[in-house]
């Protein structure tokens, strides 16, 4: 999107443009009445095609919707010399002159305040629920009888992958990456724009899998060339045996930051200061405070992480028994049987401080000598999604074993007791336990479960997928079959991927 702005915005703004602006937003973007919402479904199809897909844009000019994927909107501009349309979808402005989305302030401002307007008729208030697109989106598409039919227990988005040989590693993270709300949106958006030779950007690669996948074909879906890339760019994953899929999503994500890093100059808001799809949604930063033991000085770094790892009883480095209540009881609002451990006490174990010993002694700057000190983490920005990896494979110089130990997770993630604020404000006799109406910032909901059956030599990779609220299935390789909540909290659990369940806008 440009940001010096557009000339061309001129030609448009004349006579009633806010007013005619407004109504195209208030109809057609936002929809935010059900009256709007049966309009937007009946009116919002591609005059040249028919079809309802393929990005459809807005002429501003005049009465004109057309694919923007098809270039039927393209066509429509360069006849008429329309030279501004809106994407129906997002609310972008897009110029065909300039060949970019373009920003004008005056636009901008009328956008922002039909959104705000659309999302207090449908009940959000002043924070966006992240899985309120899809069901505004299917409401749509409900009330159209001429449309692909849709029903609540749809499930466009579904597809299984064939496993080409001991890859169910990668299909996995595949069903997981694919189910995230945000990346769904971008690579269904079309922005990214590849500068790499052909055919060897995995993230071009990605935005075809997520159009593949949100298609509505049903047959499993054949990932040759996504694997491919993934040997071509991780070359450490190559070979058709087993691998694992903790590594595997680490070394996606890599590839996809790499790929689509944006080096405008501008500095992100997150601890990599990089304004990538990838950033903006995995990127959190890890607080580590370090005390000295004489002085009692501070010395505080943050790293960013993409996923956090948490160490599980039964491992050689010793667990602190952090469930004193062994005969079951309720964490973060879900129940979990009499003696088991759970994500709480894994978190609670991650960000208690931890004595370093005589052995490690640090120099501090405070004494200016070595001495022994404790270090504690905490999380200082939570990322939009959180993953947490349980490690369940172990290798040592002495042993190689999966841990098998079931910890119980909950569907509902409140990580404000892991916060450094949340230290903070203990250290200084301020903190309070929050009262979970007001406190909804570090809330999470579980999306999608990564599960490893078998050995360490020899296992299978699943993914327990959420479509839709309460509605969860179990990807299988090329089987998708409806699972039970039951189900997926009952899983052994591998790698846990929670959302957050709201986001502030801007």
């Amino acid at each position: 999107m440009s940001p010096a702005g557009c000339s061309h915005v001129n030609v448009f703004k004349v006579d009633n443009w806010k007013q005619n602006l407004r109504v195209i937003y208030q109809c057609f973007v936002w929809s935010g009445s059900a009256e709007t919402r049966k309009r937007k479904a009946k009116s919002c199809m591609c005059h040249m095609c028919g079809a309802h897909l393929n990005r459809l844009h807005s002429c501003l000019h005049c009465v004109f919707f057309g694919c923007f994927t098809k270039k039927h909107i393209h066509e429509h501009a360069k006849t008429k010399r329309h030279n501004l349309a809106i994407d129906l979808l997002y609310g972008g402005i897009y110029c065909f002159v300039c060949q970019d989305y373009i920003y004008d302030k005056d636009m901008e401002q009328i956008a922002k305040e039909e959104q705000r307007k659309a999302w207090k008729l449908q009940g959000i208030g002043e924070k966006y629920s992240t899985w309120e697109p899809t069901k505004r989106e299917l409401e749509l598409l409900r009330h159209n009888p001429k449309r692909r039919k849709i029903t609540a227990n749809c499930t466009i988005g579904l597809r299984g992958l064939i496993n080409l040989g001991n890859t169910c590693f990668m299909n996995c993270i595949v069903q997981a990456l694919t189910h995230t709300p945000l990346l769904r949106d971008f690579f269904l958006s079309d922005r990214h724009k590849c500068e790499m030779q052909a055919n060897s950007c995995l993230v071009c690669e990605m935005s075809q899998l997520f159009q593949e996948f949100y298609s509505g074909h049903r047959s499993p879906h054949i990932p040759f060339r996504l694997l491919h890339l993934v040997w071509t760019h991780a070359r450490h994953l190559a070979g058709y045996e087993q691998q694992d899929a903790h590594e595997f999503l680490i070394a996606a994500l890599d590839v996809l930051h790499r790929h689509c890093k944006d080096d405008n100059g501008k500095k992100a808001n997150n601890p990599n200061h990089c304004n990538c799809i990838i950033d903006q949604i995995f990127t959190g930063g890890l607080q580590s405070d370090v005390t000295c033991q004489v002085c009692h000085g501070v010395s505080t770094t943050i790293d960013p992480f993409w996923d956090i790892s948490l160490d599980l009883p039964g491992s050689s480095s010793p667990f602190w028994p952090l469930s004193p209540g062994s005969d079951g009881g309720v964490v973060n609002g879900e129940s979990h049987p009499p003696g088991a451990t759970t994500l709480t006490d894994c978190l609670r174990r991650f960000t208690r401080p931890e004595h370093l010993g005589s052995s490690a002694k640090i120099k501090c700057s405070g004494c200016h000598s070595y001495q022994e000190s404790t270090k504690q983490l905490t999380m200082k920005r939570l990322p939009i999604v959180a993953c947490f990896h349980l490690k369940r494979f172990e290798h040592s110089a002495k042993l190689r074993r999966k841990i098998s130990t079931y910890v119980s997770f909950p569907l509902e993630l409140d990580m404000t007791p892991f916060m450094a604020s949340s230290k903070e404000s203990r250290m200084n006799g301020q903190y309070q336990q929050p009262v979970d109406s007001l406190n909804n910032d570090n809330k999470y909901s579980l999306f999608a479960v990564v599960n490893h059956q078998g050995t360490l030599e020899s296992g299978h990779y699943t993914t327990f997928i959420r479509q839709h609220k309460d509605q969860w299935f179990k990807c299988d390789d090329a089987i998708i079959t409806k699972a039970s909540i039951k189900d997926v909290l009952d899983s052994e659990g591998y790698l846990l991927f929670y959302h957050k369940q709201f986001l502030e806008y801007e």
